[in-house]
């Protein structure tokens, strides 16, 4: 038998790798083309112009009822029934308590059989004075003893009457604060509910001293015109404007040294009873009226630590920052005192996209959206005939 040489192996080897070396080398695919740059984002903008507006000023308050009453039992009794359910409208004279009154009855039925007999015993000693039959001294204390029964029985009825306890004003009743089978009006007044008129509500707030003295100096001096417009704008707690606008109602002739503010007191309807009394609440209400004025809006103005600043859109429709100076409120508005002259393009939403020295896309806001164009309706196809064969 023949036995294979030893060099054998290696050579096998050494023709596999020039076998899988001899093809020649494929070139790299190419670099796939470069995407589409993206269109450059939209900004709401608005342009600024001159113009007058009306000065407000937001100050915190609260809301309280237009009336207040409270019901209070005026008779002692146990008390019987409650005729009103809780958190329900009541009209001014319902019954609303009804403590046990049958003492009160008795006692009106012993006033009234009082009052006749005094009354007949001073009629049959009228005949008798003319026939000197009685002295005038016993005449006179029989019409005394009248009166004093008259009185009596006023009384009496009073007292049942108050054993049914009624709603003196017209309004909504809150919970009550005694049940059934308690005793009220043992030495005391004792508080049974209480009724709150609600349409319309007040709402309490107060201005500094020093604002009011420095609007009033304005107007003096020309800079500013008074504000003609008495009606007022109530914010409530998570920022929405209520519907119905309200009036000044009161304002305080003095200035609080505790706290150098004047009070104030607003009205507004409240049909829906929407407001509540305790409600806290933001009162905006005209100052004055600046005239050529800029005026934009608040979410429009950025705060920095080099200050006040808004974003314009500039040359080449770049986002560029322009330092101001916001003043005075008007409504929602700030007033520009220094930085914008008019005329310019101020991005109210989209600062988020518009970084200094980026192009965007300016849309006047509230500026009508393009209609979108009708796509025309191709009529079908006529089905081809089928070929013959």
């Amino acid at each position: 038998m023949t036995t294979p040489s030893q060099p054998l192996i290696p050579m096998l080897l050494l023709t596999a790798l020039l076998a899988g070396c001899s093809g020649s080398d494929k070139p790299a695919a190419a670099p796939a083309a470069g995407a589409a740059m993206p269109p450059p984002p939209e900004v709401d903008v608005i342009t600024v112009t001159k113009g007058d507006a009306t000065l407000t000023q937001d100050l915190p308050g609260r809301l309280q009822a237009y009336r207040t009453a409270q019901v209070r039992a005026r008779v002692e009794g146990v008390v019987e029934k409650r005729l009103f359910q809780e958190g329900s409208d009541v009209q001014a004279g319902a019954t609303l308590f009804q403590i046990n009154a049958r003492i009160y009855k008795a006692a009106a039925e012993f006033a009234k059989a009082d009052l006749a007999i005094a009354r007949q015993t001073a009629e049959r000693y009228k005949p008798l004075l003319e026939i000197k039959a009685v002295s005038q001294q016993d005449y006179d204390l029989a019409e005394a003893k009248v009166k004093q029964a008259e009185s009596a029985l006023s009384r009496a009825e009073d007292d049942l009457a108050n054993a049914s306890v009624p709603a003196s004003i017209s309004g909504r009743i809150g919970r009550a604060l005694v049940t059934e089978g308690a005793l009220v009006g043992k030495g005391e007044t004792t508080l049974l509910a209480t009724i709150e008129q609600l349409d319309p509500i007040y709402a309490n707030f107060t201005q500094s001293g020093a604002d009011m003295l420095r609007l009033k100096q304005a107007v003096t001096s020309g800079k500013l015109k008074h504000a003609e417009s008495t009606k007022v704008e109530l914010l409530l707690e998570d920022g929405s404007v209520y519907p119905q606008s309200g009036k000044i109602f009161f304002t305080d002739m003095a200035v609080d040294p505790g706290t150098g503010s004047v009070s104030l007191r607003a009205e507004f309807p409240n049909p829906k009873r929407d407001l509540l009394p305790g409600m806290f609440v933001r009162i905006r209400f005209p100052e004055a009226v600046a005239e050529n004025a800029i005026r934009i809006p608040q979410r429009a103005v950025q705060f920095t630590p080099q200050g006040q600043a808004v974003m314009v859109v500039g040359a080449e429709n770049k986002a560029t920052p322009m330092p101001v100076k916001a003043g005075d409120m008007a409504g929602g508005d700030f007033i520009i005192t220094e930085g914008l002259k008019g005329g310019e393009q101020v991005i109210v939403n989209g600062l988020q996209k518009a970084r200094p020295g980026t192009v965007v896309k300016p849309v006047l806001l509230d500026a009508p959206a393009p209609a979108a164009p009708q796509q025309a309706v191709s009529a079908p196809a006529a089905a081809k005939p089928a070929d013959k064969k």
